[in-house]
């Protein structure tokens, strides 16, 4: 008898775990999500604003902060996101107590190309349109850019945002209708003539040496032109 009774309570516990499991499930499956959170991955500057994301997910789930968590599909408001011009990438998550969270990461501008309708090239060679909420302090490019065709210029302006030297002193740079490439420096009104992208590592060393040495012995401002076309040479017309 002592048996059966125990038997009895297993069985009934069984059942009140079952029942409280399926109640808890279907409360938070009926559960409404609030208020979107935003969260920035990186980087202390937006060029995007919290309030524009959440805009973003509400008008792509038609009132996100009334729709219960069954009724949220995450991969569709994550494409919604992807797809602005200013995100790099964004991630959208729902807690248990349904708030609804989307981490994103911002693309990140490394060249603003100067034209009838001005924007950045971003870290990846992608175009990014200026923002209202933050100007990006890189450098000018001007001349003949193709924004379907961003290639050379973005090989340049990556070379410039990853090497020190450069990026302390490039202010500007040209782009001609044959893609010859000139340089501007800060604080100087001679024009660095690239030419193209081939040697680009031995060029910018003899600018470095050309560059040190020109501000040793104070002659910087004499020129006009610095010629790095030349392989083995660092060709100068005087001021």
């Amino acid at each position: 008898m002592r048996a059966n009774f125990n038997y009895i309570k297993l069985i009934f516990l069984l059942i009140v775990v079952v029942f409280l499991y399926a109640f808890s499930a279907h409360r938070n499956t009926a559960r409404i999500v609030g208020e979107p959170q935003v969260k920035f991955k990186g980087g202390e500057n937006l060029y995007i604003a919290a309030q524009t994301v959440s805009k973003l997910l509400i008008q792509n789930y038609k009132g996100v902060k009334n729709t219960s968590k069954e009724a949220l599909d995450l991969n569709k408001l994550e494409t919604a996101l992807n797809s602005n011009e200013m995100i790099k990438s964004a991630e959208v998550y729902l807690s248990v107590n349904g708030v609804l969270t989307a981490e994103v990461e911002q693309k990140k501008p490394i060249a603003r190309v100067l034209a009838k309708t001005s924007y950045y090239i971003d870290d990846q060679g992608s175009y990014m349109p200026l923002s209202s909420y933050h100007s990006a302090r890189v450098p000018l490019v001007t001349g003949k850019i193709d924004r379907n065709n961003l290639n050379n210029i973005y090989k340049i302006a990556q070379k410039v945002n990853t090497d020190v030297f450069l990026k302390k002193n490039v202010i500007q740079i040209h782009q001609t209708k044959n893609n010859d490439l000139f340089l501007q420096l800060r604080g100087y009104d001679f024009t660095v003539q690239l030419g193209g992208l081939n040697n680009l590592e031995k060029k910018i060393n003899n600018l470095k040496a050309f560059y040190k040495k020109g501000l040793k012995d104070n002659i910087l401002n004499d020129y006009k032109t610095v010629n790095l076309k030349f392989d083995s040479q660092v060709v100068c017309t005087k001021a």
